[in-house]
This record gives structure tokens, sequence and C-alpha cells, in this order.
């Protein structure tokens, strides 16, 4: 029996590291992914979308993006580290590594100035992107004049991320009717802030999260890679922060044309360094968005008047036989908690442990720079209506409903299910 149980107990272990080491492998083949909500929009190797179903074309889109790749928006994010490393500078106590990284801290912050938050050139692209793929995967929506309402929060990155996509969509066919806002008015579906009771949930929640911090951010090495005497740095910054602030930096830095090809990452983390801190974030991200006893089952249902206004613009759409698309643009902290409210591929992952997400909850999966949630309805001659749902332009899975058609849906058994969640 004792034997049994070694060897059940060694499989297990196995089993855990096996999972443990999938996550790494990703960040070993690309460590940028490490940089969750910074991460620039993965439009590269899109794959190939599923042909609907004979007789069904589609007739409507229901979308919500995030703004695309912008500047850090708090000034302490560029300027402390620079404060910091030049200080060692002037004390001769920089590395090589530490003066390179230094040199290019000083560009950005120089950058900054006036631009804290707001939309890169890339970012503009990336919309504008995605809005060719829209209409080259989807003409029939966009069709004559069909009708497309956008809207954004009040925040100007994303207010531009709409122009930009819109202005694309119109250029490629000028007969559309385009109506765009950004207004107060809609900000209870577009960015419901703020809302007591959840916020009081992920209060208690991110109450759990110092000793991770304190077991992950280990900046001790990184200080011997920037500076010559480790016992200067920790005695003129405070280690943790600038370790942080870092990171946020160099993962942020693709999110520009003139530095995004820079390795920036390389002599400053290691490959455990980066899983570490990336785990760390991951489960900030998993406390305040998703549905799990951490935040008491609320982080989700953040979004639920953007869901049920989902469900209503559909249902005004499909009424009206017209062709169109209504565009929502806002940030990352809607889409992630709205594609876990939807459960879009397992996003509803439910667990207490904040040691096992690693390997199935991943948060740099959902919201990069751009992201996005698409919905398409398709109609066929008799009426009936089926739905694909995109996640960042991929067919995404709703694993609660049955499907004989998948990755499309029947919108009866998909509506169903969401307003049910809803109640």
């Amino acid at each position: 029996m004792r034997k049994l149980l070694l060897l059940v107990a060694v499989a297990v272990a196995l089993v855990s590291v096996s999972a443990l080491a999938g996550t790494r492998d990703e960040f070993a083949r690309d460590y940028r992914l490490s940089a969750n909500n910074y991460r620039a929009y993965p439009d590269r190797d899109l794959p190939a979308l599923t042909p609907a179903p004979q007789g069904y074309s589609p007739v409507f889109i229901n979308h919500y993006a995030r703004h695309g790749s912008r500047w850090l928006i708090n000034e302490s994010d560029y300027s402390y580290p620079v404060e910091v490393l030049s200080v060692a500078e002037r004390e001769g106590k920089l590395t090589r590594r530490g003066s390179e990284l230094l040199a290019v801290f000083r560009r950005m912050l120089a950058g900054s100035k006036g631009r804290l938050g707001e939309l890169t050139s890339l970012g503009a692209e990336q919309h504008r992107s995605i809005a060719r793929r829209m209409m080259a995967n989807f003409p029939e929506v966009f069709a004559g004049d069909a009708r497309v309402t956008a809207r954004s929060t009040v925040v100007i990155r994303c207010i531009l991320s709409m122009q930009n996509e819109v202005n694309e969509l119109q250029s490629l066919n000028p007969l559309l009717r385009v109506t765009t806002d950004a207004s107060e008015a809609d900000m209870r579906f577009m960015n419901f802030y703020p809302d007591p009771v959840v916020d009081d949930a992920r209060t208690e929640g991110r109450k759990l999260l110092p000793p991770y911090k304190q077991r992950l951010v280990k900046p001790d090495a990184m200080l011997g890679r920037l500076f010559t005497d480790r016992r200067w740095a920790r005695d003129h910054c405070d280690p943790v922060k600038l370790m942080i602030n870092i990171f946020d930096v160099v993962s942020n830095a693709q999110s520009h044309h003139e530095w995004e090809k820079l390795d920036l990452y390389k002599g400053v983390f290691t490959l455990d360094e980066i899983y570490d801190i990336w785990r760390y974030n991951n489960m900030s991200w998993y406390i305040r968005s998703g549905s799990n006893p951490l935040n008491d089952h609320r982080g989700a249902w953040s979004q639920r008047n953007l869901l049920r206004d989902f469900v209503a613009r559909a249902d005004a759409a499909l009424a009206t036989g017209e062709h169109g698309a209504a565009l929502r643009f806002g940030h990352e902290g809607n889409v992630i908690p709205l594609v876990c409210l939807m459960g879009l591929n397992c996003s509803d992952y439910s667990t207490g442990d904040l040691d096992a997400i690693a390997d199935r909850w991943q948060s740099y999966k959902i919201f990069p720079m751009a992201c996005n949630v698409q919905m398409i309805f398709y109609r066929n001659a008799a009426g009936d209506v089926l739905v694909k749902i995109l996640l960042n332009e991929r067919e995404a899975t709703v694993d609660a409903v049955a499907t004989d058609c998948a990755p499309y849906y029947h919108w009866q058994d998909l509506r169903t299910h969401f307003l049910a969640r809803l109640r």
C-alpha cells in the first residue's frame, strides 16, 4: 500500500511539473507573452475560420474591443527606474547592462511627456487591421448601406481606437451608415465603475496577494545584473518596486514601433523571473476578473450590464432584419471579466488555490492590446440563427452550451444560457 501511495505521489508530481513546464515553454519560445495586458495584439498566423453550415450567411456583428497599444499611464512607471539608475550612474554603480537600459529608459521617459496613457501609432494600426479583416471575413455584414453603430468610453485612446476602426471600414465601403458616440450616458454598460459590491469582493481577495508577491517577485539577482554593488542598490531604492516598474516598461516596449524589436528582457531578467512575475500578475487579474471564491464569485459580474447590452442589441438587430454591426471600444478591465462571464474557452474556471491557476487560466491569452470579442450572427432562409464567437479573431468555445455545429451555436441556446447566468 505504501509503495502504491508513493507511486501515485510521484505521478502527481510529474503531472504538476509537466503542467508548469507547458506554460514556461510558451515563455521560452516568446517571453513577450508574459507582458499580460501590455502584450501587443497577436495578429500573426491567425487561423482560418470554419465556414458556416450550408445555407447560413452572416448578418450582424456584436463586438467589444479594448483600445490598441498605448503608453503607460503613470509617470512614475517611467521616472522611478530612470531616477534610481541615474543616481547609480553618477555614483559609478551601474553595470554595462544597467547603462544600456538607462539610455533606452531615458528616451522612453522623454517620449512619454504629455502622452501618458495615449494610443501609440501601433495601437492605431492594430484597429485598422482588425477592421480590414472583419470586412474581409464577413463582407455580407458590411454590404451596401449597412448600419454600423460605434460607441466608446470617454477616454481618448478608446475614442481614437474607435475612429481608426470605423474610418477603415468606411474607406472600404463608403456607403456604410456609420454613427459614433462617446458619452457618460453609456458608461453603465461600457465601463461600469464604481461597482461597490464587486469592488469590495475584489478588495477582500487582494488581501491574499502580499505573501505571493514576497515569494514570486525576487529582485536581488536582477540588482546584481544592473548594479555593481547590490547592497548600495538595496539602500537606494525599493527593490521590489524597481523590479516591477522595469518589468512593466520592458513589457510595454512592444507597444512602440521605436522599441518593439529591442530585446530589453535580455540580461535583465531570467526566464524563471519572467515566469514568476507573470504568475503574480496573473493571480492579481484572476482575483479581479474571474468568477471564483477569491472574489466571492463576483469579479466577472462587473460586466453584467455589458452582456445584457450584447443580448438586447442582437435581439433588436435580428428583429429588424438589417445587416450591420454594433461596435464598442473600452478597456481590458471590461474585456477580461466579460470573457469570464460568457465562459469563453473555459475562462470561468474556478478555484480558491492561486497556485493552481498558472496552467488553467492565463490572462495574456484574453486581453492583449486591442483584444476583442466578436459575436457573428448567421441566418438561413428559414430564419434560424446561429452564432460564432471570436476571441481576438480566433474561434472560441462556450463549454456550458451544447451544440451540434461547433464552433457555431444556436442563438436561442446561447441567449438562454447568458440570461440564466445573469439572473
